[in-house]
């Protein structure tokens, strides 16, 4: 495995938005990452709108591609999720990348990036916040991200009481992001094998209904039944039909693995959500669930 280097004082990091556009002011977060000692090149798709886009097509993918490929770029940062990575995935190329890897964050829609960078390279990314949530984001979710990108303690530990989490340890490499965007690549190029990995999922704003859908097309697409683990993030601002679908979150996804043994960890503070803290992707984890005392250790 190839991992990037880590980011040093001084380094020059590119902003792109390759799914989304940004109608706020975000000189803020800007200055955040600036007084982590970082050097920004902002791209054109930071500014630009094309519908609900960054721009067209053409100007996302140009963006990103010449960040990707510019040596003088340590890391790329996502300006924002929303739509529209899968509409440019197919046009980039990844030779310079394998070369000299950087690192990539971001997380939501950005999930088609991370899943496609694992399939196509094995090279670690940075599922974490992005500049439009910065500001917002807790400090102990800022300081993941600063630690994931300078190579300091990226361990995770963290405790959830009164969730009906599945005990064990395991070990793994790391995959997964958001659960609509993987349902929606799946059988593609970008879509990972999933077995004898350890699987992270999150989501904001499905119906109850829906992700027990795309769980069930996980599990009959035999995604799930090979896994070493499951890390289940937030599953936040659901929706709820009448009459109520009569399962909760946890109940849904635990259906879909009754019949496997290997660990379950719900809660982990990760995506939509302002303690959104950093996992990075690719890399080999050690999983330990112990009653409520989760923890994620990175092994690579």
């Amino acid at each position: 495995m190839k991992i990037p280097p880590f980011l040093r004082a001084g380094d020059k990091i590119a902003l792109v938005c390759p799914a989304g556009y940004i109608k706020a002011d975000l000189e803020k977060a800007f200055d955040l990452l600036r007084s982590w000692d970082l050097d920004l090149v902002v791209g054109d798709s930071f500014y630009a709108q094309h519908h609900q886009f960054a721009g067209d097509d053409t100007l996302r993918a140009n963006d990103f591609q010449a960040a990707l490929d510019n040596p003088e770029i340590k890391a790329v940062i996502m300006g924002r999720g929303g739509y529209g990575f899968v509409r440019i995935v197919d046009r980039l190329h990844f030779t310079n990348f394998k070369k000299n890897p950087k690192w990539l964050v971001g997380f939501s829609d950005i999930t088609v990036l991370h899943s496609h960078i694992q399939r196509q390279t094995g090279i670690p990314t940075i599922h974490g916040p992005m500049v439009n949530s910065l500001l917002g984001a807790t400090t102990d979710s800022r300081q993941s991200l600063q630690n994931a990108l300078f190579g300091r303690e990226t361990d995770l530990q963290y405790q959830a009481p009164d969730l009906p989490h599945r005990s064990g340890k395991t070990e793994g490499i790391l995959t997964g992001g958001n659960l609509a965007i993987l349902h929606s690549i799946l059988n593609s190029s970008s879509d990972v094998d999933y077995k004898g990995k350890i699987l992270f999922i999150e989501d904001i704003g499905e119906a109850y209904y829906n992700v027990d859908r795309m769980l069930w097309t996980l599990k009959r697409a035999n995604k799930l039944s090979k896994l070493a683990g499951l890390i289940v993030g937030s599953f936040t601002n659901l929706r709820d039909n009448t009459p109520p679908f009569g399962q909760t979150v946890e109940e849904i996804i635990l259906d879909k693995v009754d019949t496997a043994d290997f660990p379950v960890a719900f809660g982990c503070p990760v995506g939509h959500i302002t303690d959104n803290r950093a996992l990075i992707m690719g890399r080999k984890i050690q999983l330990s669930v112990q009653k409520s005392n989760i923890s994620i250790h990175y092994m690579d």
